[in-house]
């Protein structure tokens, strides 16, 4: 990453940044796009179960990866600095956590996915797909975390064209398993959608793969020897990474969870809404790639500033940033509302299943300018390595705003499903005007002198 002086040039760097880490996100989102799309096309039933269990597996995955990313912050922060020895540590120690972490998670799954799945009274042949595909997501736990924690560290070196390239050589694997593991073909076990989990697995085995070979094989990331010297292992560097990690995390599985428990909140309703439901979070999910992948961005390059002392600097790419991916989420919600039915008819055959999803997309527009602003001034704030205040706000906002305003809705008023879409739009905002105001307060009173004080 180089200093710039511009806006034009500030705006440049954003986008150089952004557009691989985009298309990688939308490679990463794409596994799940294809698991919904083809357990849809196989069965109802099998997109609802996919959906439970996704609605299961996302706060954890979210929640936990978030701690292993705040290597990203860490690491720019490093650069900044000068301290490239440090960063080799910070990510080595990130491994350790990714292989405690993904132990944790087996375990506590051992134990505790059956209860789950009972206690929601669930038909059946959904709750055999539920189980069935997050039985098969679990083989790909740790490939999937330990390549989180390398792809913090190329993104801190800013070469985020790298990670573009190892993830879109493997979806076409992706896609073919997913094609053969659901529908049993060439020979294959007929899965359904508990194949999709699987399919996935084997990718992010591939991906972790490819990753590894890069980053021991190819300058400037083997000038780091990342996995050298593996058994100079201290706590110490892990509280590091687990003093930032760990709010962030609070921060992101308060997000997801409260979609989750949306969703198995709706899961009471018909296997219709179910579907719906789950077909146009999809979509809207499939659009939030944009305003993550500006704010992965903005983590980096505000962190990196920051490290270098040019709190100006810092400041500027934060609200360019945010200003971007509100511009974005306005258009890309506009098409969405437009197109709706044509969207919808994506993800099912089932008219029902999708006139209700377009019903649904109507809320799309306020739901992605909300979305966009809470996570783009969230990501400013991880650049800062301010992230305390922001898992409290997120709290107050999803689960004392959010999900009351949307049960009330839902329950007391003639909206039903609707409802929660409208309670989901107003806890993104009130999580976006708190985060925005705290961005403001830091760089007015913690990040204007020559000195870089701690938050």
């Amino acid at each position: 990453m180089n200093q710039t002086y511009t806006l034009k040039q500030k705006t440049n760097q954003i986008f150089l940044l952004l557009i691989p880490i985009l298309i990688t996100q939308l490679g990463m989102f794409s596994m799940v796009f294809f698991n919904n799309i083809m357990s849809g096309k196989y069965h109802s039933s099998d997109l609802a179960g996919v959906a439970i269990g996704s609605s299961i597996w996302s706060p954890i995955f979210t929640g936990l990866s978030s701690i292993l990313m705040a290597v990203s912050p860490i690491a720019a922060q490093n650069l900044g600095q000068k301290k490239n020895h440090e960063v080799t540590s910070v990510v080595r120690h990130g491994v350790y956590l990714s292989l405690f972490i993904t132990i944790i998670i087996i375990v506590s799954g051992m134990f505790w996915l059956n209860p789950i799945l009972e206690k929601m009274n669930l038909s059946p042949r959904v709750q055999s797909a539920a189980y069935d595909y997050l039985v098969g997501l679990s083989y790909g736990i740790l490939p999937l975390f330990v390549y989180n924690v390398l792809r913090s560290f190329i993104y801190a070196l800013g070469k985020t064209r790298v990670v573009m390239f190892i993830l879109l050589s493997a979806l076409p694997l992706n896609f073919l398993f997913n094609y053969v593991l659901i529908f049993g073909k060439w020979g294959f076990p007929e899965l359904g959608g508990a194949g999709g989990g699987y399919a996935t697995s084997i990718t992010y085995w591939v991906i972790l793969l490819f990753t590894v070979i890069i980053v021991k094989t190819q300058e400037p990331f083997s000038n780091y020897r990342v996995f050298s010297n593996m058994q100079m292992f201290t706590w110490e560097k892990c509280k590091e990474i687990l003093k930032i990690g760990i709010p962030m995390g609070l921060s992101t599985f308060f997000e997801t969870s409260m979609f989750a428990v949306v969703t198995i909140l709706i899961s009471k309703y018909n296997v219709t809404t179910i579907a719906a439901y789950q077909s146009a979070l999809n979509i809207v999910s499939f659009l939030y790639m944009i305003p993550i992948s500006i704010s992965m961005a903005l983590t980096v390059l505000v962190g990196y500033e920051v490290g270098a002392k040019r709190f100006k600097d810092a400041r500027a790419y934060s609200w360019l940033g945010i200003a971007i991916s509100v511009i974005i989420a306005i258009v890309t919600g506009l098409l969405v509302v437009i197109f709706r039915y044509e969207v919808a008819g994506f993800y099912s055959n089932e008219i029902a299943v999708i006139n209700l999803t377009a019903h649904f997309l109507i809320y799309a527009l306020f739901f992605q300018i909300s979305d966009a602003i809470q996570a783009t001034a969230q990501a400013a704030l991880r650049g800062y390595k301010d992230v305390n205040l922001a898992f409290i706000m997120t709290l107050i906002a999803y689960w004392l705003i959010c999900l009351p305003a949307g049960y009330f809705l839902s329950h007391y008023t003639g909206l039903g499903a609707r409802g929660y879409w409208i309670g989901l739009t107003l806890g993104l905002l009130a999580a976006g005007i708190a985060l925005s105001s705290r961005l403001i307060y830091i760089q007015k009173n913690k990040f204007t002198s020559v000195k870089l004080i701690d938050s």
